[in-house]
């Protein structure tokens, strides 16, 4: 996926495709799956480092207070709680995209 357009409105942030296509994530689901090393961890060597605990997430922790594109590749979302370590490839949301169908499906 890559967006030609991204737009925030009531919790959710909307990316809009080249395609036409749009493509819409609550805030709440994508702050949840940050890719940071701070939030998922991070692997070295073979060898996979969980995140250190972190205090519970707050209303603030699910507002975006600005996104960046990040090259040609991602973007990076700053949140109000002051979180702006996540960098989200268009890969990554394309996995996101997967993985919110597939919660859907469970809730279903």
């Amino acid at each position: 996926m890559i967006p030609k357009k991204i737009a925030v409105k009531d919790g959710n942030i909307n990316f809009t495709t080249v395609n036409g296509e749009v493509v819409t994530f609550t805030l709440k689901f994508l702050r949840d799956e940050c890719p940071c090393a701070g939030c998922k961890g991070e692997t070295i060597l073979y060898k996979h480092y969980a995140p250190p605990p972190r205090p519970p997430l707050v209303e603030s922790s699910y507002k975006i207070a600005s996104i960046k594109n990040v090259g040609t590749y991602a973007v990076q979302i700053d949140w109000k709680d002051g979180h702006n370590t996540g960098i989200y490839s268009w890969t990554y949301l394309d996995l996101l995209i997967e993985k919110q169908r597939e919660e859907e499906i469970r809730k279903n």
